[in-house]
């Protein structure tokens, strides 16, 4: 089983010190909702956000989008084998049923995303989820599932998508990404690492390198028998 985080995603509801701003109002009062109901968006509350701390990290649910979508149509999810969560930049926990179907336009999801954060749970009604939010750490996620974290990051020690794979088989790993377009990583989170590995010398897109990391996995397990 591939265990895998997206860690510090930039993934929350419009925060509470913007919710006046007429960018947010604008795009609250086109989709009939709250200002603090809706997800915080970087193409659309771009200005909203100048003076947000770490403005850089926030405001790109399309990543986690991607991700997802990259994640739950693999080989490897479809044979039961990659259990995949979301941290978020606010420290929540995202956990997700194997058998979810992400949607595939955008804003749908938007819409599930702004359900979860607010009942906390999709379906709503549901005793067995797809989707469930918990207030939740990173270290405490690491201690309830029982495994040692294996960071991805531009400065770890450049490796093979392959390499990764054995080092989180051995270990009892799990993979972090991150799940943010701009910055690194919060001292905290290296601090959490057992080991920081590179894939490649160059910045890649969070849903690259789930792919790369999922394929590598693919691979490892024989999962094509070929």
């Amino acid at each position: 089983m591939l265990y895998m985080v997206l860690i510090e995603s930039s993934l929350e509801l419009v925060p509470k010190e913007i919710w006046g701003h007429p960018a947010v109002l604008k795009s609250a009062r086109r989709r009939g909702k709250r200002p603090g109901d809706i997800l915080l968006d970087k193409s659309i509350h771009y200005h909203a956000m100048k003076d947000l701390k770490y403005s850089e990290k926030r405001g790109r649910p399309d990543i986690v989008h991607a991700s997802l979508l990259n994640a739950l149509s693999s080989p490897l999810n479809l044979e039961g084998k990659l259990r995949i969560y979301i941290h978020t930049i606010g420290d929540y926990i995202i956990f997700i049923r194997p058998d979810t179907r992400i949607p595939r336009n955008y804003m749908r999801f938007v819409g599930l995303l702004e359900q979860l954060f607010i009942t906390g749970k999709v379906p709503p009604d549901s005793d067995k989820p797809l989707l469930l939010i918990k207030d939740m750490s990173l270290e405490e996620l690491l201690s309830t599932i029982g495994k040692k974290l294996t960071l991805l990051s531009e400065t770890g020690e450049l490796v093979s998508p392959d390499y990764v794979v054995e080092e989180i088989i051995s270990s009892n790993g799990i993979i972090g990404i991150g799940g943010f377009p701009h910055g690194d990583f919060s001292k905290r989170i290296y601090r959490l690492a057992d080991k920081v590995y590179s894939i490649y010398p160059k910045s890649l897109d969070t849903w690259i390198v789930v792919s790369r990391i999922i394929e590598a996995y693919e691979r490892r397990i024989n999962l094509y028998k070929v």
